[in-house]
């Protein structure tokens, strides 16, 4: 399949749906530096408590074939801006009519070009990259000039969650950026994997953490444009004081050499899912945490070798050697400072000089998401997935309720809603006999794979409701607390996101290539495809649609990958018509109350991008593509307004056997440059 389709012809032009002859998902860079090779290794779960993940449902065989359009790309090539000639017409909806509100675009197709690649009709722009100046006095990007105190100053490598709030200047709004993790491979000139530099090591540790960003928004187009400088602006790295607040601050857990009253953390790693508070502040999630560490095999006591075990510490040296230039990242030498990271992390991004907290209460694994809603009585019910093989879905209640208004007392109270409350965990139940899942995805004979399910309560504040393990212990080893209530193990929950009007829950679960692998959990109706390596869309309704209740009902709407597949599902909707989808990552709902999937790893031959489906209706079910990422790139963020669409391609050109001298991209500045990662805006172009 070429790597972009052909221009377009005024009639529907049939698109293959999957490039021939290729399957791959993550390259093996990848794996090294976003997880530290988590797929390589055995799942750190390994309890015996029955297990949930990933579904399939049985659906017509016949291979789709998508309305032809005209593509625009953002190619390798130094533009920031790309434009179509001119506005495409209308997409029609799957019945001729017209399509859903927000949802009025043709297709792309699946390709492997070196480019954002959008609709016909729109226009995008690089808002920032990788190294671009944030702060006064930073200096402009140069890839062979690179130092730790730039970098301080510079926007962060690797942008995941983005928000997108209003700001106090007319016209301007703040953009908040987490950032994952480092690529050394592709980011220096000359990097030696075994013997990285200090200095290397220090640009890594800036690049790390989050950026707050002020920008000038166009009132015509989509176009944002950063105000450098600005006191608002802000970057947190991997060595900013943050506090823990909530109930295990100050806990033995939590106390180190340097921190010996346990109560304050030197940065924020591997941040990646995220949400935004009803009182304007900002969450993110540390992640895959557990690769920055090392020498775990140096701890002797088996009580701590079984806690650093379940959250998959390494026993010898780290991919990037950190721990030869900060103690810290020793477990040998420090064995508690693995638990000052997987947390979620609060940032007040109206206040740059306010201390970043790490929430206690809400328990600590491989976050992804922090997405909240308010309960009847006005409590912030908080939803978090663990990104890993086999693990869990957790929800957290606030004890108080949150207060409206901006005054000085009420934020003051808002502030503490995340120290105090209940954390949960679900546990799922299929409603059809265990003889009708076989692992094929075949759908049992009640037609859905669905059934109910329960929020298990784990602590809440000082009172840990799992028997023998301390409140402390509980919300430290979340995990283990977890594992010991007979929570049901997930295929990688990574996103999740409530509705903004129905309350119903969505869940990204990406894949788990080892369900009902030799000693592995086995299919049950809550995951019936064994070897899930496309992963599925879960929709979860609360008892009542009250976000406080400890019952739900869930039901799959979408099982992902290619629609030839039998074992492919998309809400019931004719397969003829969507666009294959693998590896749902990052979701979020635009003002219609559409759903928009990033995906991370796709497993169809094709570049990641991002996709939207109505959840309601007639066209309930029908994805379509609205992007593709560039090479090697997964696709973050996604902000949708009904201006403009964000996202943030992460680690473009991370392919094997990439390096900066020989790059896998060239995305975004063109030849005789490295990839650099960044933030992307697209929007409608208006018709003339």
């Amino acid at each position: 399949m070429p790597d972009q389709p052909g221009a377009r012809t005024g009639r529907p032009t049939a698109l293959p749906l999957l490039p021939v002859g290729h399957n791959t998902a993550r390259s093996a860079l990848t794996c090294r530096y976003r997880c530290g090779d988590a797929c390589s290794h055995d799942a750190p779960n390994r309890s015996l408590n029955t297990y949930f993940g990933d579904i399939v449902q049985q659906a017509l065989s016949r291979r789709g074939v998508l309305k032809g359009s005209a593509v625009v790309a953002l190619a390798a090539g130094g533009a920031t801006l790309a434009t179509s000639p001119a506005a495409a017409a209308p997409a029609t909806s799957a019945s001729g009519g017209r399509p859903p509100r927000g949802l009025d675009f043709e297709p792309v197709a699946p390709n492997t070009a070196d480019a954002v690649t959008i609709p016909a009709g729109y226009a995008q722009q690089v808002v920032i990259r990788w190294g671009d100046p944030i702060l006064a006095g930073a200096p402009r990007f140069d890839a062979r000039a690179q130092s730790a105190k730039a970098q301080a100053r510079q926007f962060g490598y690797n942008a995941d969650y983005m928000a997108l709030l209003d700001a106090p200047r007319r016209g301007h709004q703040l953009l908040v950026v987490n950032h994952e993790y480092t690529n050394e491979e592709i980011m220096f000139y000359g990097y030696v994997p075994a013997a990285p530099t200090r200095e290397q090591v220090e640009i890594a540790w800036a690049a790390h953490g989050l950026t707050v960003l002020l920008v000038r928004a166009d009132d015509c187009t989509g176009r944002l444009w950063p105000v450098v400088g600005d006191p608002l602006n802000r970057r947190v790295t991997a060595t900013t004081p943050i506090r823990f607040t909530g109930p295990a601050a100050g806990s033995d857990l939590l106390k180190t050499t340097a921190d010996p009253a346990g109560r304050t953390v030197l940065g924020t790693l591997n941040n990646c899912g995220g949400g935004t508070t009803p009182w304007g502040t900002v969450l993110s999630g540390e992640e895959n945490f557990n690769q920055y560490f090392a020498n775990a095999a140096a701890v002797t006591d088996p009580v701590t070798k079984a806690r650093l075990a379940r959250y998959g510490l390494p026993t010898g040296a780290s991919q990037r050697k950190w721990e030869l230039f900060d103690d810290r990242f020793d477990i040998g030498k420090e064995p508690n400072e693995p638990n000052r990271h997987g947390w979620i992390v609060e940032i007040d991004p109206y206040d740059p000089t306010s201390t970043p907290r790490k929430r206690t209460a809400l328990g600590r694994f491989k976050h992804e998401a922090a997405e909240p809603r308010l309960t009847p009585d006005g409590r912030v019910a908080l939803y978090m997935g663990d990104d890993e093989r086999f693990d869990y879905l957790y929800k957290y209640v606030s004890k108080h309720a949150y207060k409206k208004g901006s005054s000085r007392a009420a934020r003051e109270h808002n502030m503490g809603l995340l120290d105090e409350g209940t954390l949960y965990v679900a546990k799922f139940t299929g409603d059809s006999p265990a003889a009708e899942i076989d692992g094929t995805g075949k759908l049992p004979s009640d037609g859905e794979f669905d059934g109910s399910g329960e929020w298990i309560p784990l602590a809440s504040g000082s009172v840990s409701h799992v028997p023998g393990m301390t409140a402390a212990e509980v919300y430290v080893f979340t995990r283990l607390a977890a594992d010991k209530v007979g929570a049901t193990k997930m295929d990688r929950p990574e996103d999740v996101e409530p509705h903004p009007t129905t309350g119903r829950v969505y869940v990204a679960l990406t894949n788990n290539k080892d369900r009902g692998a030799t000693g592995k959990a086995g299919p049950d109706e809550a995951n019936p495809r064994n070897g899930n390596k496309h992963g599925h869309i879960l929709e979860l309704e609360e008892r009542r649609g009250d976000a406080s209740s400890k019952s739900f009902s869930w039901r799959l709407m979408l099982v992902c990958g290619d629609p030839e597949d039998p074992s492919t599902y998309f809400a019931g909707f004719d397969k003829s018509k969507v666009s294959p989808i693998s590896c749902p990552d990052n979701v979020a709902f635009d003002p219609h109350g559409n759903l928009w999937i990033a995906t991370d790893g796709a497993a169809l031959g094709f570049n990641d991008g991002l996709f939207a489906v109505p959840v309601k209706g007639s066209e309930r079910g029908h994805v379509q593509q609205f992007m593709t990422m560039p090479k090697g790139a997964e696709c973050c963020g996604p902000i949708i307004t009904e201006d403009r669409i964000l996202i943030a391609p992460q680690h473009p050109g991370e392919t094997d056997g990439a390096t900066a001298e020989n790059p896998g991209s060239r995305w975004p500045d063109g030849p005789g440059s490295i990839p650099r990662p960044s933030v992307v805006t697209v929007w409608k172009e208006k018709r003339r």
